[in-house]
């Protein structure tokens, strides 16, 4: 062979190793990204090829599918009460995709998961139809109708959790949104999805899970157990050695208080009448190290809580000494999410073990076969037990007497904190109502703690408290809890 025929061959040679290189790259290497790719409209097909398996909730199904016609994609989803379930479920729609569960748990509802695969080959050779699994919630029906109806046509969040277990309860956000509107793949789908995503009331943000608000005086608990756990105070019930008004530390600025009786106050009638300057005065004495340290065992400063929906991160940042005491009264940079502060009212129910949040307590396929089954979790040791039952006290007072009296519970005792935080630059913007709480009933258990945040924005700027707007909000979901286990 002469050598400009050897140089071809061999060019020749090496294009076919580089064909076969890449063939064998493609199938083998790179199928999987392949496979999973948005562009590959393969996936979508086989993901809306049979019905979807659902989503439970207290033993039924809030979630189904319809066939379509006129589209390769043969059945789209359908809910129950969408625009009540969709903080919990998300959407799952042809046009756009999915979020939440309908996302995180997709391989269970297809029935595409790898765990699937046994039942899926016995089914093929049965020649039984593929279906979806479910996907059994911890939500309680009543204390999500009671939470989403508390809220009604105000901007708002709530977050309910069993304390002995972290279960979620209830998992509300207003305004919100149907997810069936747009779960199809026409023109007209997209174009509602592009309309709520664009509103600027945003109702497609879940707001107990992803939304931070300043938790105002509801964080006077978190700074009471600071004081508490770290010796600066020695009962609930003996007079702080605080001034009224408080001058700031390293600032000539004079913090005052919405009510009397707060010079030298005890630590039970500060939380009772939600004195700023006792709080202030405490968050500087304890000190932003130990603030910080104290936020987090309750939860704050965590960038990856999953339930499996990923919350955002609730802060308590580091700071100089007047801002430490003044995000001691959970204003200044101090952030949290409602479930963060339902987290801290859970830890106290739960003489101070706070128990890691979760929505999905069991994975079942087709047939009911279980999965998976989620087991309890402690995530820490907010605070000592002896700490926890001084908290209980002071909480409970606030709502015997105090500014929680409408979150009373006939034939319970409700232990609670009211809040009414500041916003916008210089309190220009109506203050968010607040209410963290929890139920305890006659054999000691505690059922349910919550949290409410109300950003209510057509009320009158005087009428917005945490005790007028999100305690009832808060007694309603307790109390549907407590009814549904009798």
């Amino acid at each position: 062979m002469n050598k400009p025929l050897r140089r071809i061959a061999i060019f020749c040679g090496l294009l076919v190793l580089a064909l076969l290189i890449r063939d064998n790259w493609l199938q083998y290497v790179d199928a999987g990204n392949l496979q999973t790719r948005e562009q590959n409209r393969r996936v979508s097909i086989e993901r809306y090829a049979t019905p979807r398996g659902n989503i439970i909730v207290d033993g039924k199904a809030i979630t189904g599918s319809v066939a379509t016609e006129g589209t390769d994609f043969k059945y789209k989803r359908t809910w129950k009460n969408g625009e009540m379930w969709a903080p919990v479920t998300g959407y799952a729609s042809q046009a756009v995709g999915a979020t939440q569960l309908e996302n995180l748990e997709d391989g269970i509802l297809t029935g595409n998961d790898d765990r699937l695969f046994f039942r899926n080959t016995l089914d093929m050779v049965t020649g039984k139809k593929k279906e979806g699994g479910q996907v059994v919630t911890t939500l309680n029906a009543a204390a999500q109708k009671a939470a989403f109806e508390g809220l009604g046509n105000k901007k708002g969040a709530v977050a309910a959790i069993d304390p002995s277990t972290g279960a979620i309860l209830a998992l509300a956000s207003t305004p919100s949104y149907d997810p069936g509107t747009f779960a199809g793949i026409s023109s007209k789908d997209g174009e509602t999805f592009t309309k709520l995503d664009k509103n600027k009331d945003k109702p497609m943000l879940n707001r107990a899970l992803r939304e931070t608000y300043p938790p105002g005086s509801t964080f006077k608990v978190v700074t009471a157990a600071a004081a508490l756990e770290n010796g600066k105070v020695n009962g609930i019930d003996e007079r702080t050695d605080t001034p009224d008004p408080y001058r700031l530390p390293q600032s000539t600025y004079d913090l005052t208080n919405e009510h009397g009786a707060c010079e030298n106050a005890t630590l039970r009638d500060a939380l009772e009448v939600s004195c700023n300057t006792v709080f202030a005065n405490l968050s500087d004495q304890v000190g932003n190290e130990k603030m910080i340290e104290q936020a987090d065992k309750f939860g704050f400063n965590e960038a990856e809580l999953d339930i499996p929906v990923r919350a955002a991160e609730s802060v308590y940042p580091k700071d100089n000494r007047p801002q430490n005491a003044l995000s001691g009264i959970g204003q200044a940079s101090t952030r949290a999410t409602p479930l963060q502060m339902a987290m801290v009212s859970s830890a106290i129910a739960n003489g101070g073990k706070l128990m890691k949040p979760y929505m999905v307590d069991q994975l079942r396929a087709s047939n009911l076969d279980t999965i998976e089954t989620h087991e309890p979790e402690e995530l820490s040791q907010a605070v000592s037990g002896e700490t926890a039952q001084a908290l209980q006290g002071m909480m409970e007072t606030v709502v015997k007497t105090g500014t929680g009296t409408k979150a009373q519970i006939d034939g319970a005792t409700v232990g609670g904190k009211t809040g009414t935080a500041q916003h916008g630059l210089k309190n220009s913007e109506k203050p968010y109502a607040w209410f963290i709480s929890y139920a305890k009933l006659s054999d000691g258990s505690s059922p349910v703690a919550v949290a409410v945040v109300v950003e209510d924005g057509s009320a009158n700027r005087d009428d917005i408290s945490g005790g007028g707007l999100a305690a009832p909000i808060a007694r309603d979901v307790m109390k549907a809890v407590i009814d549904s286990k009798k």
